[in-house]
């Protein structure tokens, strides 16, 4: 890469520098590589004991700085690589003084606040290298202990009934018996551990209900009493997305299953994470439920597994008791958690490519679903593997945005750019720009239209105090963006589509807070008034003259006063990290130029997979083409513990 930042240029105010960086350090943090933050750690480490060297004291300020950016340690071998800057500019790191890898891991293991190995025994060590990677001590601990819990669950079920289970299977899946839908349900009966996966639209929240309707069925089949359940998510507004989905399939006259049971499922409740493990703010233990006082459930399942850092599974892992059953699900492909580590895709590992299942485990399935399973042979010793089932048959979307996210996922640029081509406008457009143009005249024509076909019925049913329609046309459209701030982020979008729709819209009065037709986003959980960070709603008008706010809960609405309302935001854009979860009849993506940061494969996939019929995408073929063959490389050793063994 060619610099085009020099370090002599840098602010002396700006608050990423660290003024009294000593040595190496401040080469790395006016480069934009260190944040102020990793060099005062890195400088309180070297304090505690002597005997620090530069490049031991660069090395610490490195695995400091990877948390931070969701890295769970950091590979000194090939951070000269892989290193990224805080900032959109180019900028050359291959200049700077790294050490030669040999004498670097050298020094850091000489350092006496280093622990060097697996040695669990040393534990009043802050660093730890193992081979070439470096960790703080509290993230080696977690990543160890989640592979050794999560490894320990990894057992066939004690008790199962083959006979009922298979009778269960043929009646909830008597149309699709070869579907993956089907072995992930027989698999997440048959084993302690299992994890259903798969993108939007697969039917994994389905699957979540026919499980539970299986795993009733086992223990009535056994005289026993109904299992019980936990639901929950890393999200206030994912663990209702659960819930609904849930109450929703048990509802269903497709769920074939006996009233009792049906009624057990209407009559689950979805906690977030945090909830269910009893969170205590400013207690020694943070967490009610821990491995001296576990939980109660004997199934316990966790829907966007993708959003749960390191340090939340390590919560869950340990507090889940010995005898029930853990099951995860989520889609391996969206966005990791914006904490350390990529726990689901670490977990799911190599069967994103093909299933990796047992001769013995794939003999069991092949008796639940009447067929033979076909898979491949799991790494020795690799026992996650029999648990692990990814859906791969979408409901929700077809045609242009499932081939489109399929290539997304396989890593094809050219698939993605052939796909983007040749799809029909109903169902995908792609506005090709130039990728330093945020002026795009085509792009700006083409977002202002979508905006005033998705505002004007939204503003009508406000106006007319019709909620339940303003909610409807309110999930119609939403446009993505990558960043907050800037020409590509939110805050710029929103007032520059508020102007639009003054002009475009009669008596559209955006001048006050609270207007008809407002779109609202919630961005911090208020429990009492059972609103969830992330969810959507719309400012109504009412009988009597005044407004309030309507947000969708499922089956109902629920109606607030503005003025009780705290924390919300005006939504006409939303970033795709925010996005997770939803889904709009038409999804505009802004893309942000090729040298963004947080421009990714997975920002891309989660972006084009929020559609349910049209996809637009608006950006340059090198932003498209960035994206896709860049993929988040978190460094963890999760995926080795548990694959590699």
């Amino acid at each position: 890469m060619s610099a085009t930042v020099d370090p002599l240029d840098v602010d002396p105010l700006d608050v990423r520098r660290a003024v009294h960086a000593p040595g190496v350090l401040r080469e790395f943090n006016e480069a934009g590589v260190l944040a102020a933050a990793d060099i005062h750690v890195a400088r309180r480490l070297a304090a505690l004991g002597s005997g620090v060297t530069d490049e031991a004291l660069l090395a610490a300020a490195l695995a400091v700085r990877g948390p931070r950016l969701g890295h769970v340690c950091v590979d000194l071998a090939t951070i000269r690589e892989s290193a990224a800057v805080d900032t959109e500019e180019t900028v050359e790191l291959s200049g700077l003084p790294w050490p030669d890898v040999g004498p670097w891991l050298g020094r850091v293991g000489e350092w006496p606040l280093v622990a060097v190995g697996e040695d669990a025994d040393v534990a009043d060590r802050p660093l730890r290298l193992i081979d070439t990677t470096l960790y703080l001590d509290r993230y080696w601990r977690e990543e160890r202990r989640v592979a050794e819990d999560i490894t320990a669950f990894t057992v066939p079920a004690e008790g199962v009934d083959e006979a009922v289970l298979a009778t269960g299977i043929a009646r909830l899946f008597p149309e699709q018996p070869d579907s993956r839908q089907a072995l992930a349900a027989a698999a997440a009966v048959l084993r302690r551990f299992a994890v259903v996966a798969g993108g939007p639209g697969t039917g994994k929240t389905t699957t979540v209900a026919q499980i539970v309707a299986l795993l009733a069925e086992q223990a009535a089949a056994a005289g026993a009493p109904p299992p019980l359940v936990a639901l929950a998510a890393p999200t206030g507004k994912a663990a209702a997305r659960l819930q609904e989905a849930v109450h929703a399939a048990a509802a269903s006259p497709d769920l074939r299953v006996e009233a009792a049971i049906r009624a057990q499922l209407g009559a689950l409740e979805a906690s977030t994470l945090h909830r269910l493990l009893g969170w205590r703010p400013g207690s020694h233990s943070r967490f009610r439920h821990h491995r001296s006082n576990r939980l109660p459930h004997d199934v316990v399942i966790v829907d966007e597994t993708s959003m749960v850092s390191l340090s939340l599974m390590a919560r869950l892992a340990e507090a889940v008791r010995p005898g029930a059953r853990l099951i995860l699900v989520g889609d391996p492909g969206q966005l990791a958690s914006i904490e350390a580590g990529v726990v689901l895709g670490d977990i799911v590992g190599p069967v994103n490519d093909a299933l990796r299942i047992s001769p013995s485990t794939r003999a069991h399935l092949a008796t639940a679903v009447g067929h033979d399973v076909v898979a491949r042979d799991p790494p020795l010793n690799a026992a996650v593997a029999d648990g692990i089932v990814i859906l791969d048959r979408v409901h929700r979307y077809g045609g242009a945005i499932a081939d489109i996210a399929d290539a997304i996922r396989r890593g094809d640029a050219d698939g993605v750019i052939k796909a983007l081509k040749t799809a029909p406008p109903e169902e995908a457009r792609w506005i090709a720009t130039d990728p330093d143009d945020t002026e795009s005249t085509a792009a700006v024509s083409t977002i202002r239209t979508e905006v005033a076909k998705f505002a004007e019925p939204v503003m009508e049913a406000a106006r007319a105090g019709d909620a339940a329609a303003a909610l409807r046309a309110l999930a119609t459209f939403r446009l993505l963006c990558a960043h907050r701030r800037g020409p590509h982020g939110v805050t710029w979008w929103t007032e520059r589509i508020e102007g639009w729709l003054t002009e475009d819209l009669e008596d559209f009065a955006a001048d006050t807070r609270w207007y008809p037709g407002r779109p609202l986003l919630v961005t911090r959980t208020d429990y009492a008034l059972r609103l969830y960070n992330g969810d959507a709603g719309v400012v109504i008008s009412t009988g009597e003259g005044e407004l309030t706010a309507a947000f969708d809960r499922g089956t109902d609405i629920a109606k607030i006063r503005p003025g009780r309302l705290e924390s919300v935001d005006t939504v006409y854009a939303m970033t795709i990290h925010k996005s997770q979860g939803s889904q709009f009849d038409t999804a505009a993506v802004l893309l942000p130029p090729p040298t963004s940061p947080i421009l990714t494969r997975e920002l891309l996939y989660t972006a084009i997979t929020r559609a349910r019929t049209r996809v637009v995408i608006v950006g340059s073929d090198e932003s498209v083409r960035g994206a896709i063959l860049r993929p988040i490389a978190r460094a963890s050793g999760l995926r080795h513990r548990l694959w590699d063994a």
